[in-house]
């Protein structure tokens, strides 16, 4: 792939500000939606919630740690971990509704997990990674790339048809149209046309930030249809929520209208540690040390992915130790501050994909302006407020190009070698069906299960003289 800007290279600050922007825009959804969701999972109060804006700021710590273990090589961008949500969810249930002793949980799981990246970046340094290269051919990483982006296409379809009522007939299922999906599906579209027309037909700098441009087109058709929507009092066109807003000024206007402290984990952690016991610990470490085996996998496969994209192996240079452990430390750092454990984002990988632009210091600019915003109210509430459907619309882009990048990879497997079919196969089909698994309080995700029987199969036929 040619590379507008290189690893290395280094836009105008004006530029450098929008592409900046632009990567928080394509990482900032699913950064911020992990602390909801796990919020909800475990019926927090609104006032004992997980931070979202604590989540932004601890990713953007996360990645600056990245970076410095990385030698500012990788231009990766690091976000909370959907692996780790039922690990979170379990963290707060065998604190038995002490809120205080289940963020300590999060930090004590944490830990677990980086210290697993750690012990296995020490194994890599003395072993060197060859054997990771036998145990994960391409024959395993390209369709488990391409399952990550496959597999996260049911959730930017749900945000397309944002609001709608799914209708399962036999064994297909659809949306019923109603009025508010129209509205919904429209803004979709708009965002993801405008995406596309851009980085096709687009010249110089609408070439390279194609998804704010769309971003915004998609917004501002959903802000005529919700306006128009108040107008009439038709809630079915009210696509916008501006509560957000509201929020801003519900105590009336203050320094907290422009200006808030993000509610940091480690505030409330600590009040829990009057409460700490080893038999949670050990039910902390069942929650996460199982799991950051799983995400370990997925580490792998992002960062062989980045390297086919950059041109340039990142297992080698910088190097999987390097990698591993800028991974694993800034994920202790930024869950320190945000609760949430980091890890690499596909999103940010399919945004350097398809702008062309692997410029290490955006990333770097990225993650320095999640910290910021994490303190500016209205901007966080601006990001708040983007409708699910426009994000939908382009993460139907950034999803893509991960399943394609996993799809090229397999391109450059031996598939007339049943060894190599097997294993593509024990991949693909477990993958796509869904087999997720739940055992006891640690939860497999699907993509993790497909990997490891793709692994166990490549074992079994590894082998195979006809292989290559």
């Amino acid at each position: 792939m040619q590379l507008v800007y290189g690893v290395k290279d280094k836009p105008k600050f004006a530029q450098l500000i929008i592409f900046a922007i632009q990567q928080l825009l394509a990482i900032m959804a699913a950064t911020i939606v992990v602390p909801v969701l796990v919020s909800s999972n475990t019926n927090l109060a609104e006032a004992d919630a997980l931070s979202a804006s604590a989540a932004l700021f601890g990713a953007g710590v996360g990645t600056l740690i990245y970076q410095l273990f990385t030698k500012f090589r990788s231009p990766v961008f690091l976000g909370s971990s959907f692996a780790f949500i039922g690990s979170m969810v379990a963290a707060f249930a065998g604190a038995m509704s002490n809120v205080y002793l289940g963020y300590l949980g999060l930090l004590i799981g944490v830990a677990f997990a980086g210290l697993i990246y750690v012990i296995i970046a020490i194994v890599v340094k003395v072993a060197g990674v060859n054997w990771i290269n036998k145990l994960m051919p391409t024959a395993v990483i390209g369709p488990t790339v391409a399952l990550i982006g496959l597999s996260l296409a049911s959730a930017a379809i749900s945000d397309v048809f944002s609001y709608g009522e799914k209708v399962t007939f036999g064994v297909s299922s659809y949306y019923v149209m109603q009025p508010n999906i129209w509205a919904s599906v429209i803004c979709a579209m708009v965002t993801l046309f405008v995406v596309i027309i851009c980085s096709v037909y687009g010249k110089k700098m609408t070439k390279l930030i194609p998804f704010i441009i769309g971003i915004l087109a998609g917004y501002i058709v959903a802000l005529v249809f919700t306006l128009i929507g108040n107008a009439t009092g038709n809630d079915a066109l009210k696509v916008i929520d501006f509560a957000p807003f509201k929020a801003l000024v519900a105590d009336g206007v203050g320094i907290n209208t422009f200006f808030a402290v993000p509610k940091f984990t480690f505030l409330n952690a600590f009040k829990g540690v009057k409460d700490f016991s080893w038999t949670y610990v050990a039910t902390i470490a069942v929650a996460y040390i199982p799991v950051a085996f799983v995400v370990f996998a997925e580490h792998i496969a992002d960062h062989k992915n980045l390297s086919s994209i950059i041109e340039n192996d990142l297992l080698e240079e910088p190097g999987l130790s390097r990698t591993l452990l800028g991974d694993g430390i800034g994920s202790i750092v930024g869950a320190f501050f945000g609760g949430c454990p980091n890890t690499t984002y596909g999103e940010s990988v399919g945004c350097v994909a398809i702008t062309k632009n692997a410029s290490i210091i955006t990333i770097t600019t990225t993650a320095i302006m999640a910290i910021i915003i994490s303190f500016i109210s209205p901007f966080v509430a601006f990001l708040d407020s983007i409708p699910g459907c426009v994000m939908g619309g382009v993460c139907i882009t950034l999803y893509g190009f991960i399943a394609v990048s996993g799809l090229k990879m397999i391109q450059k497997v031996n598939l007339e070698s049943n060894a190599n079919l097997f294993t593509v196969a024990a991949i693909l089909i477990p993958g796509i069906g869904g087999m997720a698994m739940g055992i006891g309080k640690v939860f497999i995700t699907n993509i993790a299960c497909a990997l490891i029987l793709g692994i166990i199969v490549n074992l079994i036929v590894s082998k195979a003289t006809d292989r290559e």
